[in-house]
């Protein structure tokens, strides 16, 4: 796969089919799409390509309505080149961007950079300076300059139409089983194993402990989880607190994680946590041994779950 991180590095990229998005998430509706553009790829016997951003417009045009993330922009590529997207532009969104009229976008980007031969996009599409562009706009403009517009069904899942927004939602609930149905895998975060308080390994159950990423991250609570080693193919089944530990007084989110099986070996480094399913909220218990009796009654229903996963 290549990448290019700006209109001067596409030199080398080939006529493509292509869509254009943020794709925050790579959720069901954005893997949709993508797929649709690999068969547009075949058809016309170009690459299959994306357009997208380094960062949400919105950082640029209005920094305090900004959402957070789901996932980083080496996280997005990543998931986007697994549907079999082959060319990735990440155009920084500049106030320059932002003011380019959708006749400039259409030739700079789509034309010149991107050698389009057709376009998928939703129906929701908008483009060009304050969104004045639409797929109607730009299917006059693809008459115009030489490439195809497809207009693409948005993916629905029980009647409501999966969108990034839709899984922040449900996560900022704690709702990680609907999150997981919207991006078609469980939700994950990974990142550096930090140093705990040694509160656990002293007075309730030892855990691997993860700094909170600036991105978004599941409501406080236990969640029944799976640990993943990053610079290997070790997993576990584990359960996972999201909160700032109300029984210690604490004062800072963390996010904790006890496998259900024992680690074997050194411990990583470096782990990705993927939730499965809330068990509780976060709560303050009266003292250590009754919080470390609420753990394994946890425990214990995380290993029910995953006795039925495996039946």
């Amino acid at each position: 796969m290549r990448i290019a991180r700006g209109l001067e590095e596409t030199a080398d990229f080939q006529p493509s089919a292509l869509t254009i998005g943020k794709f925050d998430g790579v959720h069901a509706g954005h893997r949709h799409l993508l797929r649709q553009v690999v068969e547009a790829a075949r058809e016309r016997k170009v690459v299959p390509s994306v357009l997208t951003f380094d960062r949400h417009p919105a950082c640029v045009l209005a920094p305090d309505r900004a959402p957070r993330r789901l996932m980083s922009l080496d996280q997005r590529c990543a998931r986007i080149a697994e549907e079999g997207i082959e060319q990735i532009l990440v155009l920084p969104f500049t106030l320059q961007v932002a003011q380019m009229t959708p006749e400039e976008f259409v030739v700079q980007c789509l034309r010149d950079a991107m050698r389009v031969r057709v376009v998928l996009v939703g129906e929701n599409f908008r483009f060009g300076h304050k969104q004045s562009g639409n797929p109607l706009v730009l299917e006059e403009l693809g008459r115009k300059y030489g490439f195809e517009t497809r207009l693409v069904e948005a993916r629905r899942l029980r009647g409501r139409i999966v969108s990034t927004s839709e899984v922040r939602n449900a996560l900022t609930a704690g709702n990680v089983a609907l999150a997981g149905r919207l991006l078609e895998r469980p939700f994950s975060v990974e990142g550096e194993v930090v140093k705990g308080h040694g509160i656990g390994s002293k007075q309730t159950v030892p855990t691997l402990n993860l700094a909170p990423p600036t991105e978004v991250i599941p409501a406080d609570g236990v969640y029944i989880t799976r640990t993943c080693d990053q610079a290997s193919s070790r997993r576990w089944n584990s359960i996972t607190n999201i909160g700032v530990r109300p029984t210690f007084e604490g004062d800072a989110r963390t996010i904790e994680t006890f496998l259900l099986q024992p680690l074997e070996g050194a411990s990583p480094s470096a782990i990705r946590i993927e939730f499965l399913h809330r068990v509780r909220e976060e709560r303050k218990f009266e003292s250590a041994e009754t919080l470390k009796a609420q753990i394994f009654k946890d425990v214990g229903r995380a290993q029910a779950y995953f006795r039925r996963l495996k039946l």
